[in-house]
C-alpha cells in the first residue's frame, strides 16, 4: 500500500513539473476543456434558470385552479369556430357556486369571474402605461396566491355598490408612490378616480413577459360601469387538486349544462389548467437540453481529442525517459499512472478555469439582464469537475497505455 502511495505522489509531482515546464502548451491543451466546461456549466445554469422561472411563473396560476375561457390558451383551433363561440358569462360563476353548495362532496370549491383590459394609470403627472386592469369579485383573494403587502382587498360591500376602489400591483404602487404608502390616495384610470385600498405583495412575472405585479384590480360591477357593460368574463375555479380529473369532468358537465349544449354538440368553451402550460414548457426545456448536450458534447469532444494528441506528443518526447525508468525497474502500471495523472491534471485545471469563466460570464449576464435568472448549484459545479476528470481519463488512457507498453531497449534507442 505504501508503495502505491509513493508511486502516486511521485506521478503527481512529475505531472505538475511537466505542466509548469510547458505552461503555454498545457494552457492550449486545456483550452478545449475550458471551452467545453463553460458550455456545460452555462447550459446547466440556463436549465436551472428555466426551472426557477417556471416555478415562480406558475405560482401565479395555482396548481389547484381551472380556467374557463372562450378560446384555448395554446392549442391551434380553426378561427372560424372560435369566432362563432358564445362568450363566457360572469353569471356562470353564481350557478357553479350554487351547485357546489348543493353538493358538498364535489371536487369543485369556488368559482370567481374576472374580466380585464389594458389601461394607463395616473397619479397627477406620473403615469404608468399598459397596465392590466382586472375586474373581479371580493372572493378573488380566497382562490389566488395574492397576499397583501399593504392595506386590504376590496370588500363585498364595495363590490355590490360598485365603489371606485382599486388594489394596486406591487410594481404599479412603487412607480406611482415611490417611498410612501398609497393607501387612501387616489389614482386615475380613463378619467375616473379610484381610492387605493391595498397593495398586493410582489409575485414576479410570467417568463419575464407578463408581470403579475403590473396589474390593478377593481370590483367587477365598477369595471362593467366604466369599461365593459356586458357580462363577458373568464372563470377561475378552485378545485381539490387531489381530484383534478374529477373536478375537470364536473366543471365540463356544469358548463355544458349552463350553456344548454345537446349531447351531440361539441364543447364551445375551453378549460385550462397549470399542467397544460407546464407540459409545453417542459417539452421546450427538453429540446433546449438536447440541443445543449449536442453543442457541449462537440466542445468536449474537440477538447478531448486535443488533450489526447498532446499526451501522445508528450509520450514521444519522453520516450528515452520512459525507457530509462523501465530499465531501472519501473512497472508498466507506474508509467501508465504517470501519464494518466498528467492528462487528468490538465483536464481538471481546464475544468476549474472553465468553471470560473462560466461563473464570471453568468454574473456579467445577470448584471446586463437583471430579469434573467442565474441559478448555480453545488451539483452543477460537482458535475463540471467530474466531467473534466472523465475527459482526462478517456483522453489520456490510450497514450498512457501505449507508453506503459514501450519496450525499454527500443525506447532507449529512440532519437
Amino acid at each position: 500500500m505504501s508503495r502505491l502511495l509513493l508511486e502516486f505522489n511521485e506521478s503527481v509531482r512529475i505531472a505538475f513539473a511537466q505542466i509548469r515546464a510547458n505552461k503555454l502548451r498545457s494552457f492550449l491543451t486545456a483550452l478545449g476543456v475550458i471551452i467545453g466546461t463553460i458550455a456545460v456549466t452555462l447550459m446547466g445554469t440556463a436549465i436551472n434558470g428555466i426551472d426557477a422561472t417556471v416555478s415562480s411563473s406558475f405560482a401565479g396560476f395555482g396548481d389547484d385552479m381551472l380556467y374557463v375561457t372562450k378560446s384555448p390558451w395554446l392549442e391551434m383551433t380553426d378561427w372560424t369556430i372560435l369566432r362563432n363561440r358564445r362568450p363566457i358569462k360572469a353569471s356562470y360563476a353564481r350557478t357553479i357556486n350554487q351547485w357546489i353548495l348543493d353538493h358538498p362532496e364535489s371536487a369543485l370549491k369556488m368559482a370567481v369571474p374576472a374580466s380585464g383590459r389594458m389601461a394607463n394609470v395616473l397619479r397627477g403627472e406620473v403615469r404608468v402605461n399598459q397596465i392590466y386592469m382586472q375586474g373581479t369579485t371580493a372572493d378573488f383573494p380566497l382562490i389566488s396566491r395574492t397576499d397583501m403587502h399593504d392595506g386590504r382587498f376590496f370588500s363585498a360591500f364595495e363590490e355590490q355598490n360598485a365603489a371606485n376602489v382599486v388594489v394596486l400591483g406591487f410594481d404599479v404602487a412603487q412607480a406611482l408612490f415611490p417611498g410612501e404608502s398609497p393607501l387612501d390616495h387616489y389614482v386615475q384610470i380613463r378619467g375616473v378616480k379610484y381610492r387605493v385600498v391595498g397593495v398586493a405583495s410582489r409575485q414576479g412575472s410570467f417568463f419575464g413577459l407578463f408581470s403579475w405585479d403590473a396589474m390593478v384590480a377593481i370590483p367587477l360591477p365598477t369595471f362593467r360601469r366604466y369599461f365593459n357593460s356586458s357580462d363577458d368574463a373568464e372563470l377561475r375555479v378552485q378545485v381539490d387538486k387531489a381530484r383534478m380529473a374529477q373536478a375537470r369532468d364536473e366543471l365540463t358537465g356544469l358548463m355544458r349544462l349552463v350553456r344548454q349544449l345537446q349531447p351531440e354538440q361539441r364543447d364551445d368553451f375551453y378549460i385550462g389548467e397549470q399542467s397544460t402550460l407546464r407540459d409545453i414548457v417542459d417539452g421546450t426545456k427538453a429540446q433546449i437540453a438536447i440541443a445543449g448536450l449536442v453543442i457541449t458534447g462537440l466542445s468536449l469532444f474537440v477538447g478531448a481529442i486535443g488533450l489526447m494528441n498532446i499526451t501522445y506528443v508528450s509520450v514521444k518526447e519522453r520516450t528515452r525517459e520512459i525507457g530509462t525508468r523501465k530499465a531501472l525497474g519501473a512497472r508498466r502500471f507506474t508509467i501508465l499512472q504517470q501519464f494518466l495523472i498528467e492528462a487528468v491534471s490538465i483536464a481538471v485545471i481546464g475544468g476549474v478555469f472553465g468553471l470560473l469563466g462560466a461563473i464570471g460570464m453568468a454574473k456579467l449576464t445577470g448584471l446586463i439582464f437583471p430579469a434573467l435568472p442565474i441559478v448555480f448549484s453545488f451539483g452543477l459545479i460537482a458535475f463540471a469537475i467530474a466531467l473534466s476528470v472523465v475527459v482526462g481519463v478517456l483522453s489520456g488512457f490510450a497514450p498512457a497505455f501505449s507508453a506503459s507498453r514501450l519496450d525499454p531497449v527500443e525506447a532507449l534507442r529512440y532519437e
